[in-house]
């Protein structure tokens, strides 16, 4: 909106909005977050931590009972609107992302929803969520393989260690996609246990990503890692800033101990935009180390379930992977800040797998 209003040449920047977004998405998380909790707490809208198996987790959590949650609408309010703002509405990434922001938002939502009004409900049913998440994965799987004919090598893989080894998908590519931001939604959704645990780890791959969508947009860097150039990609970083800034305003109320939760509403859509922007600037494998945390809870669930299945016992103490800490007698506290420092050391890491150096 702005972009095209204002005719100087500072606002057509991407360096200039990144940051004015980012602030704008803070600023519009926090007061729209006062009011916003204020507003469930009079709704009496809050966590009933007592649907869950364990005994020991609903004993661990029994102070966070009533706590307001589905607080995921702020961070997706304040993308929404600072990236209606200050990002190029013609630009089709941006437009995906927004189209993905709520759908992912509406399902979230009415997961939340049954949650909340229906008792002894656990949300939408494991196939309606999968379905509905794997219709969108779908179209954006249809439109981004179509799009990316234009683009040299749209429909390849990029492996971190190995450069000059782009395996093309061709029309598997649709499939591929479609999966991928369904798992990455679910993985960021099984993350989401404790107090700003999922949006941390969110931030710091935000920032990662706003990094490498701005150096996958301009075309001398890319030429020097070797890495595929996507014309307007650059845009990204405005959207990933977005995210950080709401992100860190959602934060002000998430930290220990949290004033309001995400819900489904948040994580879900958190996962299922951050995975639509790594398949854009063609980093789906980078992904999984920067975000490593996300992979390890996903992966802690498949293999305690799999495992318990086959032999009646189990491999961690409770799943996802931060409750097994959490039986282990960690603190909260400990937990959600291991877990960042992880995530820096991930997401440094992975920006090295960019350099020139790191090529085999």
């Amino acid at each position: 909106m702005l972009y095209s209003l204002f005719s100087q040449e500072i606002f057509k920047h991407v360096s200039f909005r990144l940051f004015l977004a980012a602030l704008t998405a803070f600023f519009i998380s926090v007061f729209f977050g006062q009011w916003f909790i204020k507003k469930l707490r009079a709704l009496k809208i809050g966590e009933d931590t007592s649907k869950t198996d364990s005994e020991e987790l609903k004993r661990m959590h029994s102070d966070k009972k009533n706590t307001p949650t589905m607080g995921g609408a702020i961070v997706i309010i304040s993308i929404f609107v600072s990236t209606l703002l200050w990002c190029n509405m013609r630009n089709v990434y941006i437009l995906l992302l927004l189209f993905s922001l709520i759908w992912f938002g509406v399902i979230g939502f009415v997961d939340d929803y049954i949650k909340l009004t229906k008792k002894n409900l656990a949300g939408l049913t494991d196939v309606s969520k999968f379905s509905l998440q794997s219709v969108l994965g779908l179209i954006l799987g249809l439109i981004l393989f179509f799009h990316f004919q234009k683009v040299p090598g749209g429909t390849q893989i990029v492996i971190p260690f190995l450069k000059d080894f782009k395996p093309d998908l061709g029309p598997l590519y649709v499939l591929f996609i479609a999966l991928y931001i369904v798992g990455m939604s679910n993985a960021v959704n099984l993350t989401d246990g404790l107090d700003g645990l999922a949006i941390g780890c969110s931030i710091i791959v935000g920032i990662t990503f706003a990094f490498i969508a701005y150096v996958t947009g301009k075309v001398d860097f890319c030429n020097y890692l070797k890495t595929a150039y996507i014309p307007g990609s650059e845009e990204l970083s405005i959207f990933c800033a977005t995210l950080v800034g709401g992100g860190l305003g959602f934060f002000w109320f998430n930290c220990f101990p949290a004033q309001v939760f995400m819900g489904d509403t948040g994580s879900l859509t958190l996962g299922g935009v951050l995975g639509l922007i790594a398949v854009v600037v063609k980093q789906e494998i980078l992904m999984f180390v920067v975000g490593g945390i996300f992979i390890a809870e996903t992966c802690s669930v498949i293999l305690q379930v799999s495992y318990y299945k086959m032999t009646k016992k189990r491999i961690f103490r409770c799943a996802p992977l931060h409750h097994h800490f959490q039986f282990g007698g960690w603190p909260e506290t400990k937990i959600t800040a291991r877990f960042w420092i992880i995530t820096v050391i991930l997401a440094i890491f992975s920006l090295m797998l960019l350099l020139k150096g790191f090529h085999l």
